[in-house]
């Protein structure tokens, strides 16, 4: 399978796990690669979708930035970021980035009255919802999204 690489690409050596985590925001995270992999695997099963690859980049509000501008043309900071690699309009295993912006989550986490935890998965759940096809272009659309943040939270909850 031909990466495509008009997107930013952290490649990832073949015999590591399906879900890799990289933090060089160097914010302390409330969230483990292994909760997070807990999580994919929810989602996995729900949705019937494969994943190959997921990486996780945890950036600052400076990296979020540069890469909304080069790849997206838009000049914000935001929570995340997601891009598809593999060619969805095959059957094939996702595979994918996450690029998250940790003090942004986290200030939304207050926004929101939210626990920073929770916060941090919710995005998480997001992004993994757009590479498998979701989308918030409309207010239907990102109702949809937040009813399954809200599923796929007390689904993980239940099996702590």
């Amino acid at each position: 399978m031909k990466k495509k690489t008009m997107f930013p690409d952290l490649p990832g050596d073949s015999n590591q796990s399906v879900l890799q985590l990289h933090n060089p925001s160097g914010f302390d995270l409330p969230v483990t690669a292994d909760e997070l992999a807990s999580m994919l695997q929810i989602i996995r099963e729900t949705e019937n979708a494969d994943f190959s690859e997921v990486e996780v980049i945890y950036m600052d509000e400076e990296g979020i930035v540069e890469i909304n501008k080069k790849h997206l043309s838009r000049d914000y900071v935001t929570d995340i970021i997601s891009f598809r690699y593999d060619d969805d309009s095959e059957n094939q295993q996702i595979e994918g980035s996450l690029y998250c912006c940790a003090p942004r989550i986290a200030e939304q986490s207050g926004e929101f009255g939210t626990n920073i935890r929770e916060e941090f998965l919710r995005v998480f759940i997001h992004g993994i919802l757009h590479l498998t096809g979701y989308d918030d272009q409309s207010d239907k659309e990102k109702e949809e999204m937040t009813r399954l943040e809200d599923f796929y939270l007390a689904e993980y909850s239940k099996n702590l």
